[in-house]
């Protein structure tokens, strides 16, 4: 494929909002888990939590939207400079030549927990000043976004769990490709609620702690909620004369639908590899030109086995340097992928491979050159996975200009 142009991209998590955030707590090695004191959960279970979401206040002309997750959402567009970026795209492209593409999991369901603490006592029905539309509904935070930053081109929300902000970058390149947009708005925003903190306590895929990637005693997730953007653009004509050389590429995509199993991983990590493989055939790397992956690693024991399998098969001995990120940010479900692309991004700006935390004793049966302390070291190429429920799979792989 033509590698495309991250021109922009910010990130806020539990570690920290904006980019300055995030890399120097990646680089102090400094988590954003915490005891969950979430709204009323009464769950034994660590947390990535946002701080100051609640005080976030919507435009009036937008307070239809208002919603946990749409706050977060203004709070992730208002670092780093990107509402201003993408303004200046507009004056570029135009209004209706930029697309939005996010993934979310659960949108603005908190809204609704919240509408039916205060139903009529006798009726039932729902408060009056409810609007499922504008909250709750999935595509929310693409029309709220679109709305606050004046873009008028095609609006896409994906719901493909954990894979929802990673796949995004894939049918941004699809329109693109198409010559139906010029350039387009990516990423993904997930808050948190109770809906996903006991539905996965109901599933047994929660930790006691902090959760623990790849480690022998891994025992579960930590839940954590984010907003990640970018602006994807084209390519500049002459790259060496119009980008400089820490400019972050999309390389490849490596989609995958191996439906094994509503919530489990296939053991053999079938549709794992085949993601990675396919990133790899349209990037047209080999395996040894990867010098990082950033593992979906959850900390369940299901799918650290999967992924594990699944890297080997593919990189056979001598895997690149990996590690999951999920035990800084917790995992931010639907907006994972948008993430800890942002996250590759500094890694490939930054020669900076982060450690995974938490991890104390790195499972035997996995063969993998994981990362317990930051390394150091120019990267060029970076591959992130992303793996849904359901066996919807993503790989992502970015390059830095100077390093075509």
């Amino acid at each position: 494929m033509n590698p495309l142009w991250l021109s922009h991209f910010t990130a806020t998590s539990s570690i920290g909002r904006g980019l300055d955030r995030t890399l120097d707590a990646l680089r102090q090695r400094r988590a954003g888990l915490a005891p969950c004191a979430f709204d009323t959960v009464d769950l034994a279970t660590f947390i990535g939590e946002v701080a100051g979401v609640d005080a976030v206040q919507l435009p009036a002309h937008l307070a239809d939207f208002d919603c946990r997750n749409n706050r977060l959402a203004l709070l992730g567009l208002m670092q780093d400079g990107f509402t201003e970026a993408v303004r200046a795209a507009i004056a570029t492209y135009g209004a209706q030549r930029i697309g939005v593409f996010l993934g979310t999991s659960t949108s603005g369901i908190l809204q609704t927990e919240l509408a039916y603490r205060r139903r009529d006592p006798v009726t039932g029905a729902l408060p009056a000043d409810f609007i499922y539309r504008t909250t709750h509904n999935t595509f929310s935070v693409a029309d709220f976004t679109r709305h606050y930053l004046g873009l008028t081109g095609p609006a896409v929300v994906v719901s493909s769990a954990c894979s929802s902000s990673a796949k995004v970058f894939s049918s941004a390149r699809r329109m693109m490709a198409a010559g139906l947009i010029d350039a387009a708005v990516v990423g993904g925003v997930d808050s948190l609620c109770l809906t996903t903190l006991y539905g996965f306590n109901s599933l047994g895929l929660i930790s006691d702690q902090a959760c623990r990637p790849f480690d022998a005693q891994r025992n579960g997730i930590s839940i954590g909620e984010a907003a990640a953007f970018a602006l994807l653009e084209r390519t500049p004509e002459h790259p060496e004369e119009n980008l400089s050389a820490d400019a972050v590429l999309l390389l490849g995509i490596g989609e995958s639908s191996d439906a094994y199993h509503m919530s489990s991983p296939h053991p053999e990590g079938l549709g794992a590899r085949m993601a990675m493989q396919d990133a790899l055939k349209m990037a047209g790397l080999h395996p040894a030109e990867i010098d990082y992956i950033n593992l979906h690693g959850t900390a369940t024991q299901s799918n650290e086995a999967a992924e594990g399998k699944a890297v080997a098969g593919v990189f056979g001995p001598g895997t690149p340097p990996c590690s999951s990120t999920k035990g800084a940010t917790g995992h931010t479900l639907g907006a994972a992928g948008g993430v800890e692309a942002v996250i590759c991004s500094l890694a490939l700006q930054h020669g900076l491979l982060p450690a995974g935390l938490n991890t104390r004793q790195l499972d035997p049966a996995l063969d993998l050159d994981y990362l317990l302390d930051n390394r150091e070291q120019p990267v060029a190429r970076v591959l992130s996975n992303s793996f849904g429920f359901g066996g919807t799979n993503c790989s992502l792989i970015f390059g830095r200009a100077g390093n075509p």
